[in-house]
Parts: C-alpha cells; structure tokens; sequence
C-alpha cells in the first residue's frame, strides 16, 4: 500500500511479538509459531535489513517448568518465572536463528535504560553495534529485577521506545489479534480499521483489554496506547497478529496502520510523557503555567503552590494548574520533604538562606515534557 512504504523500504525495523503468540495456553513455548516468525524476520535480515526483536514470554515459558497453573500476581513470583523463562526462550530463539546461520543477542532492560542519559546512550550503542555486527538483538524487560517502580509495564511500551531508540523506521506490533477493529472482533457489522492518522481515528472505539489466552500482561489497549507513542514520535506502526507477519512486513493491506506524526525526540522525554509513573504533584500558579506551557521555560520555586505525594529528586511528576488539570510532567530536582520551604520564593533568596546548592530549578525544562 502507498502508506506503508516504511515497511517495504526501511532499513531498521523494530517488531514486537507478545507472550500469546509464542506459547502454549499451557504456559510452554510454541516451536512451530516461535519458528514461523523467525522464518519471516530471517527473510529480513539475509535481504539487508537490520531488525530488532523485542519479544514477551519469559514469564510465560517459564510457568510449566515452576509447576504453575497460571501467570503469577506477586512481582517476586513473576520474576522467579521470568528467571527460568528468558534463558529458555532464547535458547529457542537462538537454535530457530541458527538455522538461518544468523546470530542473535540477548538485551534485557529496565526503564532506568531509557530515561537516565548515560543509560539510554549506552542502550544504543549497544544495539547500533549488535546491528552493526549483523545480529538480530533480542530485547525484553528485565523482568527479573524490575521493581514495580521502574518496570515499563508492558513490552508493547517497552517496543515503541525502543524503536525511537534506534531510530527505528518502522514498528510492527504483533500478537494473537489480526488488526484493531471498530469494536469486539466477530460480531456482525464490526469492521476493521486499517488506517489511524491521528487520535481523532480512535475515538468512539471500544477496544479490549488481555487476551483470552491469559499469558500476557498488556492487550489491544497497550498497543493502541504503543503505537500511538511510537507515531507521535515519528515511527509509523503496524498492529497485527503473529500469523500474519510475512504479509504484513511486505506492505500487504493488513492490520492497522498508524502513521507516523510529530518529530522525533529524547527518548528519555518520550518515556516521561507516555510510560513514567509520577510519584507526585506540583501545582502551579497562572504564571507558572504561562512560563512552562507556553514559553516552555523551567519551573522555578516561585510559581509552585502545593505540594502533593512523596518522591525523591529524579523521580517523575506531574505539574497541574491551579483546576487539577495536568499540563505537564517532568524531573523533580528535589525530595519532596524540600519542597514546602521553598514554594513562592525566587531561587535566589532561597540560595541566600539555604547556600548556593539551592539556587536551582525545581524541574529544568531539559527534564520536563509538556502534555
């Protein structure tokens, strides 16, 4: 199709599959889907095209092994399955690979590796040289050591920044669904919708939640909400089932496609507006909210009002008005303990009183995003 160029002329894909796609209701990795697909994303590479596999279903493979019924709840249970799922899986992955004499590289990350400058530009490296090699990198979150405060929730989020980190051209979501449609797949009347351009394509949609196969974690809502992120931020995507891998990569009218808008930014920026949990809240002033939304200034002490939550300098925010909306998020440069004493002063009576370390913004605008 005449939109979808990215897919038959990119040079640098980023496809997810989801732990649905991948394994058994049981719980065991599927050999013949895991195959299928790496068939397709083999055809790719061997054709001069640098892909990256972000792939769920560590926790999953590693359920039957554990003796376990069903995905866990408790995070400590989730990261023992995940702990004897990922080296299974990328076993699997490796031997499927090898067939087609093609190396892969396992890259584990946590959410610290896209919002921390040294961290994300160290994940890049890391991936640019693995791609610069020829090997296909394998990516998931490190599930094993994610505390729920720094986890990114769902692979379909941990795919969209990923592609923005690799300046990816284009992004393929894959799982159990063939295409995100108009309402519950099936029924009489619901059609298909092939084509987003924008948030307005999506409203009036009612759109499902986990699968039925109930080995995943996130479902069309997160991939809607991922591939959003990823266009906003200038990755086409394309939403569709596993199955149909091989005709969507080669631009046949499948699934859904949302096209890319916006331009490109820091991914740390990227995760802050769209997956960071904000620990807290600033209310600003009519003047604060001016400065940062409309000049795109720094917050300064002097235009904050109240204080709300519990966080630590670096965590994430969210900065409101004075009626509750939130206009933006970002960096907090201070514990929230700190705050109070210095709401309504400028940053330099503060650094008289309290000594120059104080004579700082409560959020740079170089760590803040505007909603």
């Amino acid at each position: 199709m005449s939109e979808r160029p990215a897919l038959l002329q990119g040079r640098r894909l980023v496809v997810k599959v989801g732990s649905s796609s991948l394994t058994t209701r049981e719980g065991g990795i599927d050999d013949g889907r895991l195959g299928a697909l790496v068939d397709v994303l083999a055809a790719l590479r061997l054709a001069g095209r640098e892909v990256v596999l972000v792939s769920s279903g560590a926790i999953a493979a590693g359920l039957a092994p554990l003796g376990l019924a069903r995905r866990p709840t408790d995070l400590a249970t989730q990261q023992a399955a995940a702990s004897v799922g990922q080296g299974l899986l990328v076993a699997r992955y490796t031997a499927a690979f090898a067939r087609h004499a093609l190396t892969v590289g396992q890259v584990l990350l946590t959410a610290d590796d896209v919002v921390r400058r040294g961290h994300y530009a160290n994940a890049r490296r890391t991936l640019d040289r693995l791609l610069g090699l020829g090997v296909v990198p394998v990516v998931n979150e490190n599930d094993t050591v994610a505390t729920e405060e720094i986890r990114f929730g769902d692979n379909d989020r941990l795919a969209a920044l990923v592609a923005h980190l690799v300046r990816a051209d284009a992004l393929v979501l894959l799982s159990d669904v063939d295409a995100l449609y108009e309402g519950p797949p099936g029924r009489d009347g619901v059609r298909r919708v092939p084509l987003v351009r924008g948030p307005e394509d999506l409203e009036g949609l009612r759109i499902g939640s986990v699968g039925t196969a109930g080995v995943g974690s996130g479902g069309m809502v997160t991939k809607v909400e991922a591939a959003a992120i990823a266009a906003s931020a200038g990755v086409p995507t394309l939403l569709t089932a596993a199955a149909l891998a091989g005709p969507g990569l080669g631009g046949d009218d499948v699934g859904t496609w949302f096209e890319a808008r916006g331009g490109r930014r820091a991914s740390r920026l990227l995760w802050l507006a769209h997956a960071a949990r904000t620990e807290g809240r600033l209310v600003l002033d009519d003047g604060a909210v001016a400065a940062v939304v409309g000049r795109r200034t720094s917050l300064l002490p002097a235009g904050v009002t109240r204080v709300e939550g519990s966080f630590s300098a670096g965590d994430p925010v969210e900065l409101a008005d004075l009626a509750g909306r939130v206009v933006a998020r970002g960096l907090v440069a201070y514990d929230a303990a700190e705050v109070p004493a210095l709401l309504g002063r400028s940053t330099r009576e503060i650094a008289r009183e309290l000594g120059p370390d104080y004579e700082r913004e409560l959020v740079h605008r170089d760590d803040l995003v505007v909603l």
